[in-house]
C-alpha cells in the first residue's frame, strides 16, 4: 500500500489516530494525504488535497470518526474504487471496524491483503436539477404544521402502495439501522441487495414498510393532498418537492467498498448498538417437565426439560389452558 487518505470528524479529537497513521506510513514508505482545512487544524505532516481529489490519490481512505464521517468517506470514494476503512473515535458505530489502538495492526493487515471487502449499495436521484447520492437513505419529510407527506410508491411504472405519514424513507441495507429503523423498519444485512420503503409516523390505514428488488424501477409520486416536502439525503436537506412532482430512485450496487478485518460481524455490532439482547425479557426455566419431545441425556432416564411452573401446555399458566 503506497498511499493513505484521511477523512476526519469535524469536532472529535483525532490527533492520536492521525499520528498512528503517519507513524505507520513512515515505516512503510507510504504517502499520507488529507483534505485541505481538515488537517490544517492538526498541523500534521499529511499532504493537503482538495476533497474531490483525495480518493483518486489514495489506495485506502481511513475514516476517523463515526458513521457520519464514514458515509462522507464512502461518498468521496464513490466511483474511484478506493477502499474505505472505518476507525471508531469514541462511540460505537455500525460502519467502523477498528478502534484507535488497533489501527497500526489494521493497516499492516490491509497492506498484507488480509481483509475482505464489503460492497455497499448507493441510491441516486435528481433533486432540483442536481444529482444526489445517498448511502443511508433518501427521505421525503413534511414541514412542521404543514399537511402530511402523501406519497404514492410506483414500482416498474405501476402503482403499488400510498402512504400518508410524517416522512417516507427509502433506505439501503446500510441505512436500515438509521432513520428507517427509528421509523419501525427491519434490520437488514448489508449483504442483501434491496431497497426499504418505510413510513415514519404513518397516518394511513396501511402502515407497513416494503422491501423492493433492485431490478424494479422505483418512483415516489407526490399526491395532490400532500404538503411541500423536504428531500433529505443522508440526513442533509438537498432540496424540496411539491405536490404533483415525482422523484426517481435509482439503486447502484457496490458503489463503495468497505474494508472488513473480521473483528466483529454486522450482527454483533447490531446487537451491541441497538441493545437487542435487552429488548425482551425471557424468563429462566425452572423445574423439570417429562416428555418425548425433548433431548435425552444419553442414558436410560426419560427426557427432561427445565421449565417455569405453570408455563407449559396443560397447566394453568399463560402458555397453557385453564383446567
Amino acid at each position: 500500500m503506497h498511499s493513505v487518505g484521511l477523512v476526519l470528524h469535524p469536532k472529535r479529537d483525532s490527533a492520536e489516530a492521525v499520528e498512528a497513521v503517519l507513524s505507520w506510513a513512515a515505516g512503510h514508505g507510504a504517502a499520507v494525504y488529507g483534505i485541505e482545512g481538515e488537517i490544517a487544524r492538526l498541523n500534521c505532516a499529511a499532504t493537503p488535497l482538495p476533497a474531490e481529489k483525495l480518493a483518486a490519490h489514495s489506495e485506502l481512505l481511513v475514516s476517523l470518526g463515526g458513521d457520519g464521517t464514514m458515509l462522507r468517506a464512502m461518498r468521496l470514494a464513490d466511483g474511484q474504487h478506493t477502499k474505505v476503512l472505518g476507525v471508531n473515535l469514541g462511540k460505537l458505530g455500525f460502519l467502523a471496524d477498528v478502534d484507535v489502538p488497533e489501527l497500526p495492526q489494521a493497516l499492516s493487515a490491509i497492506d498484507a491483503k488480509e481483509y475482505t471487502v464489503e460492497p455497499r449499495l448507493a441510491i441516486d436521484s435528481t433533486v432540483a436539477g442536481q444529482l444526489v447520492t445517498a448511502f443511508n437513505d433518501i427521505a421525503l419529510v413534511r414541514f412542521p404544521g404543514d399537511a402530511v407527506a402523501s406519497v404514492a410508491v410506483r414500482v416498474s411504472g405501476q402503482p403499488f402502495v400510498s402512504y400518508a405519514a410524517d416522512a417516507i424513507v427509502v433506505a439501503t441495507p446500510t441505512g436500515s439501522t438509521a432513520y428507517s429503523f427509528s421509523a419501525g423498519g427491519p434490520i437488514v444485512s448489508p449483504g442483501v441487495e434491496a431497497l426499504l420503503v418505510t413510513p415514519a409516523a404513518p397516518h394511513s390505514a396501511y402502515n407497513r414498510g416494503v422491501v423492493l428488488s433492485l431490478r424494479d424501477n422505483v418512483e415516489l409520486e407526490m399526491l395532490p393532498a400532500s404538503g411541500r416536502l423536504a428531500v433529505e439525503v443522508d440526513g442533509q436537506v438537498a432540496g424540496y418537492i411539491e405536490p404533483g412532482e415525482q422523484l426517481q430512485i435509482r439503486p447502484r450496487p457496490a458503489a463503495a467498498q468497505v474494508v472488513r478485518l473480521g473483528h466483529t460481524t454486522f450482527y454483533q455490532r447490531a446487537r451491541r448498538k441497538l441493545r437487542i439482547t435487552d429488548s425482551a425479557e425471557i424468563p429462566e426455566f425452572r423445574g423439570e417437565v417429562q416428555g418425548p419431545l425433548f433431548t435425552t441425556n444419553g442414558g436410560s432416564r426419560p427426557p427432561t426439560r427445565q421449565c417455569c411452573p405453570g408455563e407449559w401446555p396443560g397447566s394453568t399458566g399463560r402458555f397453557g389452558m385453564a383446567s
